[in-house]
């Protein structure tokens, strides 16, 4: 089940608290929602093709009888709600906060916000909706005329204490992002030489090998694409890769890093601050989940209210974690860069 409601004029939005009030005040309201995100012109049941009103429960609206074979098919499966117990108010009420949130909010935050008795509840439909960020199809970013990509990596977590000078747990990051460029005469065409940030990719890699960075953005940007990295020998194979590569020598000089690579180096700063400042830092095994939730909240920036559509669309046809999956690191977060070749 795939809802694109992206195009769809029909299902409304909420632009602020008491309209999403209005529009969700319980779980009908939510199914009805969901019914109508399926099935535009009218339930059609996916068992026999009967185009008929089905059978609605009032103790359980996130199900539906058809009148012909009676069978039963559920809003929620082939989403990242599928097989959970918590209501569908409860579900659309976190896709809200999480979309609508410019900095988001931990699980302990989420928890008190909506009144759960247990953190593992909101621990788990967090990252049940972190699943739904990413679309499987996701495309490549870049090739573009005019406009160029930023790609660099960087190194996220706390240092480590008594084991050793220069032993760390952290872990690696690269990110591509486009560089675009504002119109001249607009309030904030100085800034940055009037360039500012489009869509950005992230993703945990293994190690500074040519195998693991090259193969990032391979996996992110658009082949044909002007690449600016720094010289890293590991970008060294990005030409002979089909990109217009451009390799900066930054030698430790912060001047020559703002001239050329501005905008990656700032994403890193709001990514690494958000990091510590909402969740106070994220373990390993967990920190694509949190990349993806990073990376779709800032790809929607300057859309923040269509966040709440757009995630409940995305979310069609997702799989999803268990919260046992989640604890014993056996779930693989899926990536926001993997685009498929």
């Amino acid at each position: 089940m795939t809802m694109d409601v992206l195009q769809r004029d029909d299902l409304r939005f909420p632009q602020s608290l008491p309209e999403f009030q209005r529009l969700f005040p319980d779980d009908a309201a939510c199914a009805a929602y969901l019914e109508k995100a399926r099935w535009s012109d009218g339930f059609v049941c996916p068992h026999c093709g009967v185009v008929a009103e089905p059978f609605r429960f009032a103790n359980r609206p996130g199900i539906l009888r058809c009148r012909a074979c009676l069978k039963n098919t559920g809003l929620t499966v082939g989403t990242v709600m599928e097989r959970s117990h918590t209501p569908l108010s409860t579900w659309f009420w976190a896709a809200y906060l999480v979309a609508s949130q410019t900095p988001g909010m931990s699980a302990v935050q989420f928890q008190r916000q909506l009144g759960l008795s247990r953190y593992e509840t909101a621990f788990g439909i967090l990252h049940k909706l972190r699943a739904g960020m990413v679309r499987p199809d996701r495309d490549w970013i870049g090739a573009v005329p005019d406009q160029h990509v930023e790609v660099d990596e960087t190194w996220v977590g706390g240092r480590t204490r008594g084991e050793g000078r220069g032993v760390h747990h952290k872990t690696l990051v690269a990110a591509a992002v486009e560089v675009r460029h504002r119109r001249p005469g607009t309030a904030q065409d100085k800034r940055k030489d009037g360039r500012y940030a489009g869509r950005l990719r992230l993703a945990v890699v293994p190690d500074r090998s040519a195998e693991s960075l090259a193969g990032f953005v391979e996996s992110a940007v658009a082949p044909g694409t002007l690449v600016i990295t720094d010289d890293w020998s590991a970008y060294a194979s990005l030409r002979k890769r089909g990109y217009d590569h451009h390799a900066i020598a930054e030698c430790g000089d912060p001047e020559v890093a703002e001239e050329f690579l501005p905008i990656i180096h700032l994403v890193f700063a709001n990514l690494k601050t958000w990091l510590n400042g909402i969740h106070h830092g994220v373990s390993a095994k967990h920190l694509q989940a949190y990349l993806n939730e990073f990376t779709f909240r800032f790809n929607r920036r300057f859309y923040p209210f269509n966040s709440f559509r757009s995630l409940l669309g995305i979310a069609g046809d997702a799989a999803a974690p268990t919260y046992a999956e989640l604890y014993s690191g056996d779930w693989e977060h899926p990536t926001c860069c993997g685009h498929g070749r």
